[in-house]
């Protein structure tokens, strides 16, 4: 029988991500029953059926009606992206497409849920036992949580990060941890680490003499992208910031089992760490995928902060989603825009068009210092070998970031 093909990679086999039983798990991962597990895989499945199958047919209707449709009524070409995505939303191959991802990450996240709440009095029970009276967690139940991320359910999850349901919860962090295969289908590893992975190796490989001592990340929820650079830097002391207290309890339990001992977890806003940390506090700063889900305002408050807090010669990085840069088609930045509108991330639009460079040097950063780079997720070959081969472009969910940073 011939090789199958994909769209975009022709001489490559790789059909689909592997069985969600090959994970990692940990001490405090939520046990999954037969049919938990082939929910998620069904769903994992159709998101890489959407990506890998779909989105060229999406693609194709774009090419073939949508934009010779909108050139034939206004007597122009599209645009804007946001001409795009509303001349896209008149097709009904748009349409499907993104119907049926919004249903994914829907059931993905009632999927996850319900595995955590059926069993939430022993999940909290298991977590608690592994970090009461651990000093290296630090909440603050006074914290306020500032609006633009309490009104919003990021990426369809109740309650987003920070939402508690009994005492010493651990709920949302699990939800987050064990059911995010449906949208990595594997591609972050036997961990969902990957990205983590792939900043420490561009750290090691550009600079190559860096030996940081203390390491701070903004966002870093239950550790995914943090804890490799604690494994990496063993001599180094990594701190994790978060807004949500169920988060830092899950990601603390989670480094302990793991064996990874040189992490802090503490509850506060980034925005504003005075009186917890003084100036030059830090060698090294850093945000994975983290702000795109930041208020303009709360960007740069972000981004002076990370300023003030490092060191002489210390760098910042923050890994996110490309910028929507001229050079980029207008049908990208539309499907790339398709969280902002559907999967509850309000400020991905505005962030993704930002002059980031102009943002840091207005945050204190010199721009002859300022870094550009880029990262792609880690691939565990011992579980899934033949990820590293998968070149398919859904335009938001690949493991393809860009880097910008800075030297202090």
């Amino acid at each position: 029988m011939a090789e199958t093909k994909r769209p975009n990679s022709p001489a490559a086999s790789y059909d689909g991500p592997p069985d969600y039983r090959v994970i990692g798990r940990h001490g405090v991962f939520p046990q999954t029953s037969h049919d938990e597990i082939e929910r998620i895989n069904f769903l994992a499945q159709m998101n890489r059926h959407l990506a890998a199958r779909v989105v060229p047919g999406v693609k194709a209707a774009y090419d073939a009606r949508v934009a010779p449709a909108f050139a034939a009524a206004h007597g122009r070409p599209i645009a804007t992206r946001h001409e795009a995505r509303k001349a896209m939303l008149e097709d009904p191959a748009f349409c499907t497409w993104s119907a049926l991802r919004r249903m994914t990450m829907e059931q993905r996240q009632q999927a996850g849920r319900w595995t955590v709440i059926r069993q939430r009095e022993d999940l909290n029970a298991r977590g608690k036992a592994l970090i009461e009276g651990d000093d290296r967690l630090v909440l603050n139940p006074a914290l306020e949580i500032p609006r633009y991320v309490s009104a919003v359910d990021h990426h369809c999850m109740p309650g987003s990060y920070h939402r508690e349901y009994a005492p010493d919860d651990f709920t949302n962090g699990a939800n987050y941890d064990h059911a995010g295969f449906v949208t990595t289908g594997g591609l972050l590893g036997k961990y969902s680490d990957g990205g983590g992975h792939a900043v420490v190796q561009w750290v090691k490989k550009n600079l190559p003499d860096f030996a940081p001592k203390k390491i701070l990340e903004f966002g870093g929820t239950v550790g995914h992208s943090s804890l490799p650079l604690a494994q990496a830097f063993p001599d180094a002391e990594l701190t994790i910031v978060d807004l949500g207290a169920p988060v830092l309890r899950y990601g603390l339990a989670r480094a302990k089992s793991l064996g990874i001992n040189n992490v802090r977890f503490v509850q506060a806003s980034a925005e504003d760490l005075t009186g917890i940390f003084e100036d030059g506090s830090f060698d090294w700063v850093q945000t994975t995928m983290f702000l795109h889900e930041l208020s303009t305002r709360a960007l740069r408050n972000i981004f002076a902060e990370s300023h003030r807090l490092l060191r002489p010669g210390g760098i910042v990085l923050h890994v996110e989603q490309p910028q929507y840069a001229p050079d980029m088609p207008l049908f990208e930045q539309a499907m790339r825009d398709w969280d902002a509108f559907y999967n509850n991330e309000p400020f991905w639009s505005r962030m993704h068009e930002m002059d980031l460079d102009a943002e840091m040097e207005r945050a204190g950063f010199d721009r002859a210092k300022i870094i550009h780079g880029g990262v792609y997720g880690v691939v565990d070959r011992e579980i899934f070998p033949d990820a590293a081969e998968d070149n398919t472009e859904d335009y938001g969910r690949k493991a393809a970031w860009h880097v910008i940073g800075a030297v202090a």
